[in-house]
This record gives C-alpha cells, sequence and structure tokens, in this order.
C-alpha cells in the first residue's frame, strides 16, 4: 500500500508537467499581438503610446515555446493567472469569488447524487423485479436521457414560475446587500459556511433555497446512473458465497444488505467517483447559466462569450487540477477499500 501510494505520488508532478504544457500551448496558436492579453495583467494600463512590437519584446511574445512557458509557469506559480477583461479583476482575484460557489453547488449535487443513489439502488436491488424496481428503471432512464438544461427549466417553471417558491440566482438581491455591503466577514468564501460563522442564519436559508434547484438539476443524471451501477453491483454481490452463509447463519435481510452485501458492492462507485467529478465540473457552467447562478461555470462562459483568454486559461487550469487530484484520490481509496489492486 505504501509503495503504491508512493509511485502515485511520484506520478502527479510528471501528470501536471504535461497538463500545464498542454493548457499553455492553446494560447500559441494565437499571434503575439493576440497574447499580449494573455500574459499582460492589464493591457489597458500599459498605455497606447508603446509600439506593440516593444511590447511584444518587452514580454518575450517572440521568444521559442520553452521560454514563453517557463515564464508562465513562473507567473502562474507567483498567482499571476492575467487579466480577464470580462471580470474586469485579475483572474485569480475572480476564480477566488465565483469558484466557492461551483464547489458548494458540486456538493450539494454530490450528496443528492451518492446518498440518492445508494439508498435508490439498494431498494431496487432488495426489491428486485417488483413495482419499485421497474418504476425506477423508467425514472433513470428518463433521468439519463434528459438533458441537463431541459430539467433545469421545467423546474424553474414549476417551482419558480408556478409556485414561486424557488428563485434563480445566487441570493436575494437584500442578502448580496448583506453579504457584500454590509459588515458580512468572508472567512472562506463559502457564502453556507461564512453565514454560519457570521451567525446570519437567514442569509444561510436563502443560499440554501437558491442552490435547491440548480443541485436537483446537476444531479438528475447522475443520479440516475448511480442508482444503476449500485442495483446491478448490489445484485451480483447478492450471489455470492460470503452472503449465503450470513443468510445461513440467521442474520436479517436488512443486515445482510448493509453490513456485509452493500459495502462490498461499493468499489464500483468508488471507481466513476473520479469521472463524476469530471462530469460536475463541466456540468456546472449550462446549471449556472440556466439557473443564473454566479460560479465558476458562469464565469467560463462569459468569458468563451468574450474571448477572454486569461480567463479561459486559468479556469482549464484549476479544472484541470482538480480532476487530476481526484482521480489520485479515487485510487488511493480504491486501493484501501480492495487491497487487491496494485500498481501494474
Amino acid at each position: 500500500m505504501i509503495k503504491y501510494l508512493i509511485k502515485r505520488l511520484l506520478m502527479l508532478p510528471v501528470i501536471l508537467l504535461f497538463l500545464s504544457m498542454l493548457i499553455f500551448s492553446l494560447v500559441m496558436f494565437l499571434s503575439p499581438y493576440e497574447r499580449l492579453a494573455v500574459f499582460i495583467p492589464n493591457a489597458d494600463a500599459v498605455g497606447s503610446s508603446i509600439p506593440f512590437d516593444e511590447l511584444v519584446s518587452k514580454y518575450g511574445l517572440d521568444k521559442p515555446f520553452y521560454v514563453q512557458y517557463w515564464d508562465w509557469v513562473q507567473r502562474v506559480a507567483n498567482g499571476n493567472l492575467g487579466w480577464s477583461p470580462s471580470a474586469r479583476m485579475p483572474v485569480a482575484d475572480a476564480l477566488k469569488r465565483y469558484f466557492p460557489a461551483t464547489v458548494e453547488l458540486m456538493l450539494v449535487g454530490g450528496l443528492i447524487v451518492f446518498l440518492g443513489g445508494i439508498y435508490l439502488g439498494t431498494k431496487s436491488a432488495r426489491n428486485h423485479n417488483k413495482f419499485f424496481d421497474q418504476a425506477s428503471r423508467v425514472a433513470t432512464t428518463i433521468g439519463v436521457s434528459l438533458p441537463e438544461f431541459i430539467f433545469g427549466l421545467l423546474l424553474l417553471v414549476l417551482f419558480y414560475g408556478i409556485l414561486g417558491i424557488l428563485p434563480p440566482g445566487q441570493m436575494s438581491a437584500w442578502a448580496e446587500d448583506v453579504v457584500y455591503l454590509g459588515s458580512f466577514h468572508h472567512y472562506t468564501g463559502f457564502l453556507l459556511l461564512d453565514s454560519l460563522l457570521n451567525g446570519e442564519l437567514y442569509i444561510f436559508w436563502d443560499v440554501l433555497k437558491h442552490l435547491i434547484l440548480p443541485a436537483l438539476a446537476y444531479s438528475i443524471g447522475l443520479l440516475s446512473v448511480m442508482q444503476r451501477i449500485v442495483r446491478s453491483s448490489l445484485l451480483e454481490t447478492l450471489k455470492k458465497d460470503f452472503v449465503t452463509t450470513a443468510r445461513a447463519k440467521g442474520l436479517a435481510e436488512s443486515v445482510v444488505i448493509k453490513k456485509h452485501a452493500r459495502r462490498n458492492s461499493l468499489l464500483p462507485v468508488v471507481t466513476i467517483s473520479g469521472s463524476m467529478v469530471a462530469k460536475m465540473l463541466g456540468g456546472a457552467a449550462i446549471v449556472e447559466t440556466v439557473f443564473n447562478y454566479h460560479g465558476m461555470g458562469m464565469f467560463i462562459v462569459v468569458a468563451a462569450q468574450g474571448l477572454d483568454f486569461p480567463a479561459i486559461l486559468g479556469s482549464s487550469l484549476l479544472i484541470g487540477v482538480i480532476i487530476v487530484v481526484t482521480n489520485l484520490v479515487v485510487d488511493i481509496l480504491y486501493t484501501i477499500l480492495d487491497p487487491t489492486v496494485t500498481l501494474e
């Protein structure tokens, strides 16, 4: 186990190196003049009196690829990701502001996916080929087939347009005044946590109320996939000899499933966790746009529409690092749950 962990940790810097080179190479398709906006923190502050050729030479945009790449790595290491015209602030500051909102959305959606998928998958397996199992098959087929933005629009029409109880956005207008104009302290950047630390429970409930619909739209497809995986894995595990032995000892069926069968059937859940995180990060752009939820996904969409290359590069780098680290954690968890797995 220790040897496996050391090897995986040694591979991490190499993966991050190639990832950063791939992301940086994207801007090399641009001309040096177009790349000025990527490498200059605030192109507007440079002044129009300096010729472009002089700026290109000053910032080394006419140098070989490896020289420019090393200069960029040094800037990134110092937290300089460039200036974002769409956000009107440094990219690092924009990510610091918008990324926590996406993390909160992912956490709420992740709870729905994993807890809901495990519960529904277990119940379907326990009621194999009965009414609940058949109904869940139909529901999961619809959930997998229905695009996130369509489901999100349906939720908006029902709960906001008709019932008027769950509005879009990240928070109400009065809550924004308290959070950004009042004495509200931003300890972590996560509004749910910061509202509790500030003792503002009404802000907590307002933010949570705005999270419900996008989290549901965000998680419906993954919830359906998770339910199917847990159901199939549990049905296969229930056929194993150790389950038959547990039943022969007279253990209650609920004990057999919860303490023996389900624990051993969750390995596929760990396996797909990494890909689900990537799917969540990708789906954030769609869901946040539909619900006008000001997170990193919506920030990326606005940046792409305005050809804001610094924002696109910085966001891509952050997402890539998250996915790489998540896959490493998943691999480690898998070896803990299944000691027979080796690096080979």
